[in-house]
């Protein structure tokens, strides 16, 4: 079973804490990592870009000149795709990019990444984390006092102060258990998170 210190924010051991070896240390699977990673980007993409085609262009019903005899090739209309706003050759259209992977793979592909960190010592465990007020400054202090400027914060609960304090740190991104994705895990250099979010994170994936 592994074991990871547990810091205060201010950066101070104040005890260990074991993890469940079943989500925090399995045998990592690249292949499962890759499509939920992949899966989740597709996921994000809008699939709204549309252009014309040469049906939809306005105008070109008339033939621009006659087919024989006047030294140019011959035409059919002046909104072919070779022609200046002509419509466009196998033109993109609205579609639903999005797809789904099986539970069971997607389960293993988050504990595969989660092993990654623990594996290269990048998870930190906080023994609390909270703020009496909204203020980044005070956010950026634990973070420096933590050594950590590139990171995934996983809180428990949904506490404002923690998530509009953070909101404005260029790379530090907080989430809840319940919304972790592979793509955040691996994205960010460091997976920051307290003592009762790893036991909920152990709830609700073992």
């Amino acid at each position: 079973m592994a074991i990871v210190t547990v810091l205060n924010m201010n950066g101070e051991e104040v005890g260990t804490m074991e993890l469940a070896d079943n989500i925090f240390n399995t045998e990592i699977n690249e292949h499962a990592i890759h499509m939920s990673v992949v899966q989740y980007l597709a996921n994000q993409r809008q699939g709204t870009k549309s252009t014309k085609t040469r049906a939809q262009v306005r105008g070109g019903g008339r033939k621009p000149w006659r087919q024989k005899g006047t030294g140019h090739a011959r035409q059919g209309s002046i909104r072919s795709p070779q022609w200046r706003g002509g419509g466009v050759v196998f033109a993109p259209k609205p579609r639903d990019f999005s797809f789904k992977i099986n539970k069971k793979i997607k389960r293993l592909a988050l504990k595969s990444a989660l092993s990654v960190k623990v594996n290269e010592q990048k998870l930190i465990v906080l023994d609390k984390l909270e703020l009496a007020e909204i203020k980044t400054k005070q956010m950026q202090q634990i973070l420096m006092n933590i050594n950590s400027s590139n990171a995934l914060i996983v809180i428990d609960n949904n506490d404002k102060n923690i998530i509009l304090s953070a909101r404005n740190l260029p790379a530090i991104k907080t989430t809840s258990v319940n919304s972790i994705n592979v793509y955040d895990i691996l994205k960010y250099d460091k997976f920051i998170t307290t003592q009762n979010a790893v036991k909920k994170i152990q709830e609700v994936y073992a």
